[in-house]
C-alpha cells in the first residue's frame, strides 16, 4: 500500500494496459490460426508480431521508469505497435479473413490500449520514482493482485492460448 492507503502496481503485470495487451495478443493468435496457409509468413506473421510486441514494450517501459523520457519512449513504441496492429486488422478484414464482429472486438481493444498508453505518457511522472518509491496516484492503471486474473501463476499458457506456441 502507498501512504494514504492506496495500493500501487508492483510489477508491469499488474498494469491494466498490460492485461489488455495480453488479451489482444491471445485473440490475434486465435483468429490468425484460421488464415490461409499462404499468409503464414506474411500477414499472419506480421499481425502476430505487432500484437505481441505491445506487451513487450510495456514491460520494457516499466523497467525504464528511472528515466521518465525513456519510460515515455517505450510507451510510445508500445502505442506504435498498437497502431500497427490496427493496420493489420484492417488488412485482414479487407482480405476477408476477419468478420465484422472480430474487427470490432480487436479494434476496441486496440483503442482502449491506445487511450491508456496516451494517459500514461501524459502522466508519466506518476510512474517514475524520484527516490525509489512508486508514484502512481491513480488506481485506474493497475489491477490489485487479488483481481489480476492473468498472472503467470493463475493462468498458465497452453498451446491453445499461447502466442509463442509453434503448434497450430
Amino acid at each position: 500500500m502507498k501512504p494514504g492507503g492506496h495500493p500501487y502496481a508492483r510489477r508491469f503485470q499488474d498494469l491494466i494496459v498490460y492485461q489488455k495487451a495480453r488479451q489482444l495478443q491471445s485473440r490475434v493468435f486465435q483468429l490468425t490460426k484460421r488464415f490461409p496457409r499462404d499468409e503464414m509468413y506474411s500477414l499472419t506473421d506480421q499481425f502476430r508480431r505487432a500484437a505481441r510486441s505491445i506487451g513487450g514494450q510495456i514491460a520494457e517501459a516499466w523497467a525504464r521508469r528511472d528515466y521518465e523520457r525513456h519510460f515515455i519512449s517505450k510507451l510510445t513504441d508500445a502505442d506504435g505497435e498498437q497502431l500497427e496492429t490496427q493496420h493489420w486488422i484492417i488488412t485482414a478484414a479487407d482480405c476477408g479473413y476477419l468478420d465484422q464482429s472480430a474487427v470490432l472486438d480487436l479494434e476496441g481493444l486496440c483503442l482502449e490500449i491506445g487511450r491508456i498508453l496516451g494517459t500514461m505518457k501524459a502522466r508519466a511522472a506518476e510512474f517514475c520514482p524520484k527516490d525509489d518509491t512508486l508514484q502512481e496516484v491513480s488506481e485506474e492503471f493497475f489491477l490489485p493482485p487479488e483481481l489480476n486474473t492473468h498472472s503467470l501463476e493463475s493462468s498458465p499458457l497452453t498451446t491453445d492460448n499461447c502466442p509463442l506456441s509453434t503448434e497450430h
